[in-house]
């Protein structure tokens, strides 16, 4: 195996990018049912009468990352591989995946299995795989390669991979922006409901107090410590000071624009900056000021520090209820063109600190064996 093929990121992406497809697909994964007809019946089916030009939109971008990833991956595995082959296995693996997909929605009532859908996420992904080819050929990739042997260690494949999932975790609004992993109040809530008419619901600690908005010094510091710990976590994997300020500038512009985004589908593109309040703003510079400082810290230290500002964050957000526009926002994502989504980034917010937790704990221990 090649270094490049021990390297890329491509292929663990489209694993994760697979299980987002898959997730997304048969979201809210209730009440199966069988129809008393054959799961593969939608492949004669019509047009449906009744669609709309996001619908088609997004069943094809939706698999153009996945043909991306899946091309990149092979083309990068180690193995001697044309372009048309890695088209045609992008094409071939998309094509499976949305057949897979579309039978089994035939056995969920909230969801409608659909030939057009089928040949449309077909599309996307050779549509993605076509791109991954092209820049092969421009030999792009391959300048991507030797960029990414510039800025990056060798073990960073974990940690983009994480980075490149930060961006839409932060797609459901939260408590406080860029405030991830706020588990404790549903977390509590669904052992209470597991325990129902069992000896070991009294087992449960009673909580005193209902739990208080943060005020705002505390709002400023969740902000701070949220946009600060993927940011150390990009310091941890780059090799070189100008590296990481071009990567703080990354990591902050997407996070800001994945808020914005975020604020926009679920409120309206009106109140896409509705989220910056002042407190907001005080938290972001002071994000951006101390990881400034910490530009020239040692790897070691810089992990060690996100782990506690996770520490940190995790405790102080778990404080906060959820957002008081949650029941709207759920409304919002849960009806209509957003349920595919909902659960996919509610989930991904809730365990992507604990994934970059462990993912510095286990780097951490291999370099302290090495």
């Amino acid at each position: 195996m090649t270094a490049a093929a021990r390297k890329t990121t491509a292929l663990p992406l489209a694993l994760a990018y697979a299980a987002l497809i898959v997730y997304a697909s048969l979201y809210p994964f209730d009440q199966w049912r069988d129809q008393g007809i054959a799961p593969w019946a939608f492949l004669s089916a019509p047009w449906p009468k009744y669609w709309t030009g996001f619908d088609l939109g997004i069943n094809v971008a939706g698999y153009v990352p996945f043909g991306f990833l899946v091309a990149t991956a092979v083309l990068r595995g180690g193995v001697a591989t044309g372009g048309w082959t890695a088209t045609g296995r992008a094409f071939v693996a998309g094509l499976l995946l949305s057949l897979v997909m579309e039978t089994l929605q035939s056995y969920l009532p909230s969801r409608i299995p659909s030939n057009v859908d089928l040949s449309l996420n077909a599309v996307g992904a050779l549509l993605g795989a076509l791109i991954a080819a092209a820049l092969v050929r421009l030999g792009l990739l391959e300048r991507w390669s030797r960029l990414r042997e510039a800025w990056f260690i060798d073990e960073a494949r974990g940690a983009l991979v994480l980075l490149a999932l930060w961006p839409a975790a932060l797609l459901f609004p939260a408590a406080v922006p860029f405030g991830l992993g706020q588990v404790f109040e549903r977390l509590e809530a669904a052992v209470a409901d597991w325990l129902v008419d069992t000896p070991f619901l009294d087992w449960l600690p009673m909580r005193e107090f209902e739990l208080e908005p943060l005020v705002p010094a505390a709002e400023m510091l969740c902000a701070m410590l949220g946009l600060l710990v993927p940011c150390l976590l990009a310091f941890s994997i780059t090799r070189s000071r100008p590296a990481r300020l071009l990567m703080l500038a990354i990591v902050a512009v997407a996070g800001v624009g994945a808020s914005a985004l975020s604020a926009a589908l679920s409120y309206g593109p009106e109140h896409a900056w509705a989220w910056l309040s002042l407190p907001v703003q005080v938290g972001i510079g002071l994000a951006l000021l101390l990881a400034g400082g910490l530009v020239a810290t040692r790897r070691r230290l810089t992990m060690g520090l996100m782990l506690l500002a996770l520490g940190l964050h995790l405790g102080l957000l778990n404080q906060a209820p959820e957002s008081a526009y949650f029941a709207q926002t759920l409304a919002t994502w849960e009806q209509g063109r957003f349920i595919r989504f909902h659960g996919l980034a509610q989930w991904l917010g809730w365990l992507w600190p604990f994934a970059a937790m462990g993912y510095s704990l286990h780097a951490l221990s291999r370099r302290g064996r090495s």
